[in-house]
């Protein structure tokens, strides 16, 4: 509970009560301004407690995450022991040669996508001769990368 009172915790809170507040204040006012005869404030008077409502619930959610990530000093004593225990018990199940700190990690290798291209289907263009000229002049355009399309001689 105590990590809730930090200084930046402080200030979130003072944010949520702001925009709480300014919130309904706003949906206070539009309800006056649709009693007076604007229509359209009814739809707004709706609105901003909506808006208030998602404040309150974002805060809550994050106090909850806030507390819910406790950090190793704020775990009891009991828990403590349970956590070395289930630590001790998973190091015996390495062999000698395989410490904690020599266990081999998870291998990242990356390789490259290599795509085969099958010749006739590549020119086949379903005898479209806008499509073959197109296809044409798409591998023109691959084969000078530095050119422009207006140096294209077709």
């Amino acid at each position: 509970m105590r990590r809730l009172w930090t200084p930046r915790w402080l200030a979130l809170h003072a944010v949520a009560l702001v925009l709480v507040v300014a919130f309904l204040g706003l949906g206070w006012w539009q309800v006056t301004r649709a009693a007076g005869g604007n229509a359209i404030s009814w739809g707004y008077a709706l609105e901003w407690p909506v808006f208030a409502g998602f404040v309150i619930y974002m805060w809550i959610r994050e106090m909850r995450a806030e507390l819910g990530s406790g950090g190793a000093g704020d775990a009891s004593p009991s828990e403590a022991d349970a956590a070395a225990g289930a630590t001790a018990s998973s190091e015996s199940a390495l062999s000698p040669a395989e410490t904690p700190e020599e266990a081999p990690g998870p291998v990242r290798i990356r390789r490259p996508v290599r795509v085969t291209r099958d010749a006739s289907a590549a020119d086949s263009d379903g005898g479209d001769p806008e499509l073959a000229a197109y296809n044409r002049y798409l591998s023109w355009l691959n084969a000078n990368p530095g050119a422009r399309p207006g140096d294209y001689p077709g």
